[in-house]
């Protein structure tokens, strides 16, 4: 028999195969399959005899029902005008099936027959129904993603799933999802990755979803003759289930070792393992590669945000502000809402109560939760102070907005932590740290442009020149934010300079320490904060600049064990600890920060250089500003001021200085960035007097000239070098 069922794979189709395996699975083992095999027309049906073994009373007959075995398979149609059924209803000649696969669909049991076994007509009863079930399955099935992909619906989709109730069918869902978006583009498969995300564990039980994947990757054979890229396509979303958590990495393990050696899903699955999963940073890349159309980021809600809020303002619709806020489908980030309306309200004082009636409304619909109110406005609290630099009546405004919001009875200001004054004699302290503040964050930004770390320790001298421990740790602060929320290009060139500024140790403490007690508001804005910090702090100390026991101090500093500095603290460990931990944490944003920032650098020199000889040579002044704007580092303008400048007062060349008037005119190059450009000549004027003598009177007749064309603002100055550096370097 076994021989006979493997003889008979060969003969049936792959939806026989698939309907035989599922219904085998969900019914009783000595049920007899529903699949009935079909006889060929071109043979005649000849009448049962007893001797059949199809025959109720034939020893055969019950022998094969007992051991429930039997091929299932469909029966090819001979090519030979010979008749191979059995002569005279018995089992056959040489070379026939015979009986054995007699099979009639109106077949029933006699109730007469002294064998008769009433669980056997209930088997039979219970396998047809199933066959049933799973076809009508198949097309509601089919329905059901055709119209995800017309509404792209996911509740929708996951309600009609359920309503369906035959959970143990789901793995033909998957199979089907998977398959239709494969033929389509790339939203589509985007859509369904998201679908299965969506639905796994909650609507499809996470067998089903391994099942249904295993399915797929068996009939990659199959699917190759409609999908040319059945194999690409195919090993994404495998790799795509696997970065979204709904397939276990060991999937690509058991199924390799199930699949034949000339399997296209052998192909599909080491695609899978090797072009996606083995790939540096795989999971972005994984996530993006068809668009990303449903992984909205934070920075996209946030614009959304903003541009529902400023349209507010203008129409006063609170109805469309409502249905706008529904449509962003992100209850869970609600505070931002809060946030920005009451930032927006301190900021255009004749606008508050339009903006707390929309917020009030939408707390009375329901629409935002008490919950997300509370931590709205808690976070204007722990903001309120950078806030006062541009709002200098912050706080006072804050009270104002929160006293006005409890009165009316949808705000809990017993929820809310006390806000309260500064004390006066702190005032002096804090207007120096909030001017630092500001100042490290032009220089920072500067910084992730030019790369130029000489440039940093000059301002930072200028700025700190006590050297106060405070500022450093709020420089190391202010740098490892704004490069949280940035590249790993920029991520990699923060963790240099923080090597090459030298700051002592315990300032660098203070500042992690800072960054671990503000991570909880951090998180709201960078959700892989935690990720982000320990590798910073494991960063640190591969490249000296903390000790590993500064992570025991860091660590007695965080009160609680569940807080996210404690979990910061341990990544860092755990990182530390790895194999060969010093290498890969040197590399993990991609290394060689400080060499291909200072190789752009020169690069964007050596340009500056070439377009001004051009221009002076008498090159046209359009081409000239063509190439300024191509450079793309508006930053680095003040580079073009100083070899400019340098250019005229070596070669007494007036036809720079009119570039230099035309690029301030138009816009091109920035007041600020001109004081930079004559700050740098004015602190490299004795080095150009060696070659120039009356370099330094030029330099002060250009200045004047500078001055009364409107190029500097009233501070800048220039009697005395360090003054000018601070005016022109470091605002």
């Amino acid at each position: 028999m076994h021989k006979l069922m493997e003889y008979s794979d060969g003969f049936v189709s792959n939806e026989h195969q698939e309907l035989h395996r599922s219904v085998s699975e969900s019914a009783d083992p000595l049920s007899v399959s529903p699949l009935q095999i079909s006889i060929s027309p071109r043979s005649p049906k000849s009448p049962k005899s007893p001797g059949s073994p199809r025959s109720p009373s034939s020893p055969r007959c019950r022998q094969g029902t007992s051991k429930g075995g039997s091929p299932l398979k469909d029966d090819k149609h001979s090519h030979s005008p010979k008749d191979g059924r059995p002569k005279k209803g018995g089992s056959g000649g040489k070379g026939t099936w015979g009986g054995l696969l007699e099979t009639e669909e109106g077949h029933a049991l006699d109730l007469n027959d002294p064998n008769y076994d009433s669980t056997e007509e209930c088997d039979h009863t219970n396998v047809r129904k199933s066959a049933e079930e799973f076809a009508e399955y198949k097309k509601k099935a089919a329905v059901i993603v055709e119209e995800y992909f017309a509404t792209d619906d996911v509740v929708s989709t996951a309600s009609e799933l359920r309503e369906i109730s035959l959970p143990r069918y789901n793995f033909y869902f998957v199979k089907k999802l998977v398959s239709m978006a494969m033929d389509r583009h790339d939203k589509e498969k985007e859509m369904a990755a998201v679908l299965l995300s969506a639905l796994y564990a909650d609507v499809i039980d996470p067998s089903q979803v391994y099942k249904g994947f295993g399915k797929l990757v068996e009939s990659s054979d199959d699917l190759i003759v409609d999908i040319p890229d059945t194999i690409d396509v195919l090993a994404l979303f495998v790799a795509r289930a696997v970065v979204d958590d709904i397939l276990p990495p060991a999937f690509l393990t058991k199924q390799l070792a199930s699949l034949p050696k000339d399997s296209k899903g052998v192909q599909v699955l080491r695609r899978a393992e090797k072009g996606y999963l083995a790939a540096p940073l795989h999971a972005e890349i994984i996530e993006r590669r068809w668009g990303g159309s449903k992984n909205t980021t934070v920075e996209d809600v946030k614009a959304r945000i903003n541009n529902l809020l400023v349209e507010y303002r203008v129409s006063g619709d609170v109805k469309e502000a409502c249905r706008c806020i529904k449509d962003l489908k992100v209850p869970f980030f609600h505070h931002e809402i809060i946030k920005r309306a009451l930032i927006m309200a301190m900021e255009r004082r004749h606008a508050e109560d339009r903006l707390l009636d929309l917020l009030k409304a939408a707390a009375e619909e329901g629409l935002i939760n008490s919950s997300q109110i509370s931590k709205g406005f808690g976070r204007m609290i722990d903001s309120v102070d950078d806030l006062s630099l541009d709002i200098p009546s912050a706080k006072s405004i804050l009270k104002s907005l929160i006293s006005k919001a409890a009165s009316e009875g949808w705000l809990s200001a017993s929820s809310l932590k006390s806000l309260s004054l500064e004390p006066e004699k702190r005032s002096l302290e804090d207007n120096v740290a909030r001017t630092f503040k500001l100042k490290a964050q032009s220089i920072i930004q500067e910084y992730f442009f030019s790369g130029d770390i000489s440039e940093v320790s000059s301002c930072l001298e200028s700025e700190n020149s006590p050297s106060s421990a405070e500022l450093n740790a709020i420089f190391v602060k202010r740098l490892i934010t704004l490069a949280m929320d940035r590249k790993n290009r920029e991520k990699e060139m923060a963790s240099i300079l923080l090597s090459s500024l030298c700051f002592p140790a315990d300032d660098v403490v203070n500042g992690f320490v800072m960054l671990i007690e503000s991570a909880d508001d951090t998180a709201l804005d960078i959700p892989v904060v935690v990720e982000d910090l320990a590798m910073f702090l494991a960063r640190a100390v591969v490249d000296e600049v903390l000790a590993p026991q500064h992570l025991e101090e860091i660590g007695s500093q965080c009160l609680s064990p569940d807080s996210i500095g404690s979990k910061v603290l341990q990544m860092a460990k755990s990182l530390l600890k790895a194999r060969l931990s010093g290498e890969r944490i040197l590399r993990c944003w991609g290394g060689g920060g400080s060499g291909s920032t200072a190789r752009a650098v020169e690069d964007v020199k050596d340009k500056i250089g070439k377009l001004l000889e051009e221009y002076e040579s008498g090159g046209d002044f359009r081409e000239a500003c063509r190439c300024i704007k191509e450079l793309g580092m508006p930053f680095f303008h003040h580079e073009v001021v100083k070899k400019a400048l340098v250019t005229v007062i070596e070669k007494k060349n007036e036809r720079l200085w009119r570039l230099l008037r035309e690029c301030f005119g138009s816009g091109l190059i920035t007041m600020y960035q001109m004081m930079k450009g004559f700050s740098r000549v004015g602190e490299a004027l004795d080095d150009l007097a060696l070659d120039v003598p009356d370099a330094k009177k030029q330099f002060t007749y250009y200045v004047e000239q500078a001055k009364i064309a409107g190029w500097f603002d009233a501070s800048f100055s220039i009697s005395k070098p360090e003054h000018a550096a601070e005016n022109g370097s470091c605002l």
